[in-house]
């Protein structure tokens, strides 16, 4: 996939569990550039490369070519580009490279092409025309998105990312639900495994919650699961919500909420962190979208964190980024999709051997 003029200088191969921390560091000197204090997600990143969450992943990191053409194995990453199969017509990118790398624009070229050859084979596996590819960029990385844009991606949206701080008194002192409407946590079994019921439920809400919104892709509930298997660390199930509905005495899920812990870092404490909410179409406008999220906020305060974190689509259909602000929420920081289309190709198996 190199260039000409840079296949004996560049090559690629597989990601190693060596590769972790080089690649830690070099994705940690990227976010630097805009946030003195962020850093790579280290067990995250080790399983995308070499994990559970690299099943799901096509992807090759860059290393300096040996001059006798022996194994690579102990050379530093100089760049990472990976291709997540996320759903049915939809691939994620993920593609790093370091600032100072030969030929940076050339190899920038050359790995989103080879971005295109992997999604046109996802499109081909799931039996489908195409598949989109979908990659993120900060508001501010001016060079990723020229580098986007010259490999055929288009600026398609824009996310905000929103922060809430967390008083202690809002443990208890938050209004209840409207009446008719409940928020509980889903049930669990005494190994602290959830009742399988409620996992459904979750994915379902969440499913039917999306169905409307922007770049929405429809996830079966077996890659659902799959993705929670796939965490590095252990799910935290005592962060999920479901909020139920009285329809003539019975009790009927509405929506879902899941969340997450956000370590503690520099001068902030631990957070909460709002990875899905979803209410159902059918029962919108009761109030259930507040009542989860007064349900997380008190959690949060519970647990004595500081501060409750979210993203969300600027352009919502929902206005859902009105419903936050009128709650105390506040943007923080912005990001951007980049958007490109792989048509399916044919297995390059069946294609006539070049002499």
């Amino acid at each position: 996939m190199m260039p000409a003029d840079l296949a004996g200088r560049l090559t690629t191969r597989i990601p190693l569990e060596t590769d972790v921390e080089p690649l830690a560091d070099l994705i940690t000197a990227d976010i630097r550039r805009r946030d003195p204090e962020g850093s790579a997600d280290i067990p995250g990143l080790r399983s995308r490369l070499v994990g559970l969450k690299s099943w799901s992943r096509r992807q090759v990191v860059v290393v300096p070519a040996r001059p006798d053409g022996r194994a690579t194995i102990d050379r530093a990453p100089i760049a990472w580009v990976g291709v997540e199969d996320r759903a049915a017509g939809r691939s994620n990118v993920q593609l790093v490279i370091a600032a100072g790398a030969p030929h940076r624009d050339q190899l920038a070229g050359a790995l989103l092409d080879w971005v295109h050859e992997v999604g046109g084979s996802f499109a081909r596996h799931r039996g489908l025309e195409e598949t989109l590819l979908s990659a993120d960029a900060h508001e501010a990385d001016r060079d990723k998105a020229r580098i986007l844009a010259a490999g055929g991606y288009t600026m398609v949206r824009t996310w905000l990312h929103m922060r809430r701080p967390v008083q202690p008194s809002e443990s208890s002192g938050l209004p209840a639900p409207r009446e008719g409407v409940r928020v509980r946590r889903v049930h669990r079994h005494p190994s602290g495994l959830p009742v399988a019921q409620d996992v459904r439920t979750v994915h379902r809400m969440l499913e039917e919650s999306f169905a409307d919104h922007f770049s929405s892709y429809r996830e079966s509930f077996a890659e659902f699961v799959q993705r929670l298997i796939e965490d590095p660390g252990e799910a935290a199930w005592d962060h999920w919500w479901i909020a139920e509905v009285d329809r003539d005495g019975r009790w009927l899920p509405a929506g879902g909420l899941v969340a997450a812990v956000v370590p503690a870092r520099g001068d902030r404490g631990e957070g909460t962190y709002l990875e899905y909410l979803g209410v159902h179409r059918s029962a919108r406008g009761r109030g259930i979208a507040k009542a989860l999220l007064n349900a997380a906020i008190a959690d949060a305060a519970e647990r004595g964190r500081t501060h409750v974190d979210l993203e969300v689509d600027a352009d919502s259909p929902t206005r859902a980024d009105g419903l936050y602000a009128s709650l105390g929420w506040e943007t923080f920081e912005r990001t951007r999709s980049w958007h490109a289309t792989a048509r399916a190709h044919p297995s390059r198996l069946l294609e006539p051997p070049t002499r």
